[in-house]
């Protein structure tokens, strides 16, 4: 069984608070970065998943306010730290976390654990070559089309996993590629683009939420 202890030794980190819809999350990220990184490559398998993104509580601030239906099933790809899976659970949604990343999903799970989440899953999840069963209702990410050449395998994604009738969510900071993504998704999709203030120490940023449903599903 996974446990908090393991992990802490394992890795060192550093707690991060984090306040959704008036409720506080702590998380563990980890204290330094050079362990996960290729010194022989960058770029290659950059650990972007030990950030806490902004378009994650973006997202975490919307799943929150979803009406909880036991019965439905919440998948959410590249989690991260967990921080959007976890709101969402702590909310009663039933939520299936994934990762590529070993290391991410070490985190992911300990976050559960740490804020009272055991019954969340995390799973392995390659999108390139997805091994994951099961279809959900609903499935959500944050900062998922943060690179053009994803969208792809989320267009595959997306077919292979959606229940008829779900529901998809994604968060994004502005940037040109949420363009390429509402481009790609339109002629299947019925798409809503919903706007976000974010305010933060660093000041006032906007995200965008789409909100994707099966065109005649809606």
């Amino acid at each position: 069984m996974y446990s908090l202890d393991r992990f802490h030794r394992l890795y060192e980190t550093v707690t991060i608070p984090v306040t959704i819809a008036g409720q506080t999350m702590t998380l563990f990220q980890p204290r330094a970065l050079d362990r996960f990184i290729d010194s022989r490559d960058v770029m290659a398998g950059f650990p972007l998943w030990a950030k806490i993104w902004e378009a994650s509580a973006v997202l975490a601030g919307y799943l929150v306010s979803l009406p909880v239906d036991p019965g439905k099933q919440m998948l959410e790809i590249g989690c991260g730290l967990g921080l959007a899976g976890i709101a969402a659970a702590k909310a009663g949604h039933r939520v299936t976390m994934t990762e590529i990343d070993a290391d991410a999903i070490n985190f992911a799970r300990a976050n559960a654990l740490a804020n009272g989440c055991p019954g969340i899953t995390v799973e392995s999840l390659d999108w390139n070559t997805p091994a994951l069963k099961g279809r959900y209702d609903y499935i959500v990410g944050s900062e998922t089309m943060y690179k053009s050449g994803d969208i792809d395998a989320l267009e595959l994604l997306f077919d292979r996993y959606l229940n008829p009738g779900g529901t998809i969510i994604l968060g994004t900071k502005v940037r040109s590629t949420g363009v390429d993504f509402w481009q790609r998704m339109r002629h299947g999709y019925d798409i809503r683009v919903l706007k976000q203030k974010l305010r933060s120490d660093q000041g006032e940023e906007y995200m965008l939420l789409f909100r994707l449903q099966s065109k005649g599903q809606r």
